[in-house]
């Protein structure tokens, strides 16, 4: 079977977080329009019969400027060494050149997947520059273009994956969806409510610890 890793890197809200869940089927990951809300690196994990895929959503690329950013640059960089596949996350509507920077600085060993995504809130023409531009490029083995939040191209995206991985042996049960804790996600779902509920510095001054729950 195919078994590997995929690890799903990009700037800040290029939908990350929202792609993750979308492969899983489940939510795992908070979401939220405000950027930076991914500080951890979140595991998911998707059997089928004929592979299992270990998926990885990490925070968002960014120059650390405080030392909670240095310390999610440290969870992209420690997604950088165990991938199989790298999925590099676009926002069709950003800036393509400053994003090609980041993923050239990447220095990727691993085949790469440009997920060219929002193309819903795209025109026809904006998409085709879109792969074009990303195509060109060294690091890039495949575009794809998606929908994370509506799904478009989600089956397609996956076949894609499925080229780049190696045959072998299952890293989990076939019922394991993650190996994060219950509590994890917990505090997780009440930060994402924070997010919501509050502006200004508030919710990236917060954190959420969970002792217990019933």
């Amino acid at each position: 079977m195919k078994v590997g890793f995929v690890n799903i890197f990009g700037r800040p809200n290029a939908g990350k977080s929202t792609l993750l869940n979308a492969l899983m089927g489940e939510k795992l990951a908070i979401v939220s329009s405000k950027v930076q809300t991914t500080r951890h690196r979140i595991k998911g994990i998707v059997t089928e019969k004929n592979y299992q895929v270990v998926f990885s959503d990490t925070p968002g690329i960014i120059d650390p400027r405080y030392k909670l950013h240095e310390k999610m640059m440290q969870a992209v960089r420690s997604a950088l060494e165990d991938a199989d596949v790298a999925l590099l996350m676009v926002d069709v509507k950003e800036n393509w050149n400053e994003i090609d920077e980041i993923f050239t600085t990447l220095k990727l060993k691993v085949p790469a997947i440009v997920a060219v995504n929002k193309i819903d809130l795209a025109s026809e023409e904006k998409i085709k520059e879109a792969v074009d531009f990303f195509s060109s490029k060294s690091y890039c083995k495949k575009v794809i273009t998606i929908s994370a939040l509506s799904g478009i191209n989600k089956k397609r995206l996956m076949n894609a994956i499925l080229e780049f991985l190696p045959e072998g042996e299952p890293f989990f049960a076939e019922d394991e969806i993650t190996d994060l804790p219950t509590k994890f996600f917990v505090s997780e779902l009440i930060r994402e409510k924070i997010y919501e509920l509050t502006q200004d510095e508030i919710p990236y001054h917060t954190a959420v610890l969970v002792r217990e729950f019933k």
